[in-house]
């Protein structure tokens, strides 16, 4: 004889996995953009010449260990956000250039949108020419610009934010072992009202992430051990989390359009096709793709004013 299974009381109204729901309803993805030119600029770092002379001492003869696993990695973070845009727009037409080349390559591409990688190595590894360029570039960049977690720091620390470890250290400090924020992890919005937020919290949705913007909350994939300290001026604060206080920034000023995450909204599809059949897929990214559809339309929206 079978035991009856645990009746569970005043679970509803709890967010998954607390309410014990181990499925949500599958949601067709629908290409609403009908076209976009973007920008996709790789953060990491590839060759020796790339490197400070302090990464250099540091690293001895571990460089070429170092430079094949920013390569490796690079390739990935790369190829997951042109699969964003190629998943989200009709006629998508995107073009991958490296941190040293983002001027002239946002010159001749004219992109309506420039989209930031991720990063690996604290900036004081890193050729000081190539930081001193960007920020003289993000600082008046009329084109809409998304950061993505390294992307975010290295917008912060263009306009004057210092980088530390979570819980406080010069990066210098402590290279290996910091403390971190990694998986899938809850982020808190502190301003809702924001239109990147758009459809995020959408009632008809059914899908379990339907809680969230009641909550304020957002479910997306984190993976870093440092944060940029404080929010830069011309700056507004989006969110949030319980090690990070800058998880997401946004500057609308001097005709500006430049959106930062501190997490990797750009997994949605990377997480979307491990899935052995798409009726399978748990929908854990949906927060990230609709914040990056939402700066797609916002970036197009932009171009026209």
């Amino acid at each position: 004889m079978f035991d009856s299974p645990p009746v569970l009381h005043n679970t509803l109204s709890l967010p998954f996995p607390y309410n014990q729901q181990t499925f949500c309803r599958y949601e067709p993805i629908e290409k609403k953009i009908e076209h976009a030119k973007v920008l996709i600029v790789n953060d990491l770092l590839r060759y020796e010449s790339d490197l400070s002379e302090l990464a250099k001492e540091e690293w001895g003869a571990e460089v070429p260990k170092h430079l094949r696993l920013e390569n490796m990695l690079s390739q990935m973070a790369c190829d997951n956000i042109a699969k964003n845009v190629q998943r989200l727009v009709k006629q998508p037409k995107s073009l991958t250039v490296h941190l040293s080349e983002i001027s002239q390559a946002a010159s001749t591409f004219k992109p309506d949108a420039i989209v930031l990688s991720g990063t690996l190595s604290d900036f004081d590894h890193y050729n000081t020419e190539f930081l001193e360029s960007f920020a003289k570039f993000i600082r008046k960049t009329k084109i809409p610009v998304l950061g993505i977690c390294g992307g975010h720091q290295l917008v912060a620390y263009s306009f004057g934010s210092e980088l530390k470890t979570l819980d406080g250290l010069e990066p210098g400090k402590k290279r290996i072992g910091r403390v971190a924020e990694f998986q899938y992890r809850y982020v808190k919005i502190t301003d809702v009202s924001d239109p990147i937020f758009e459809g995020m919290g959408d009632p008809n949705s059914g899908v379990w992430q339907e809680y969230s913007i009641e909550g304020h909350l957002l479910r997306v994939w984190q993976n870093h051990g440092l944060q940029a300290m404080g929010i830069p001026d011309g700056f507004r604060h989006l969110a949030k989390s319980y090690l990070c206080h800058n998880q997401m920034m946004v500057k609308r000023s001097e005709k500006q359009l430049i959106y930062t995450v501190q997490f990797h909204l750009e997994k949605s599809f990377e997480d979307w096709s491990k899935n052995p059949t798409r009726w399978e897929h748990p929908n854990e990214s949906r927060d990230g793709r609709i914040l990056f559809e939402n700066f797609l339309q916002l970036a197009l929206e932009h171009k026209t004013k």
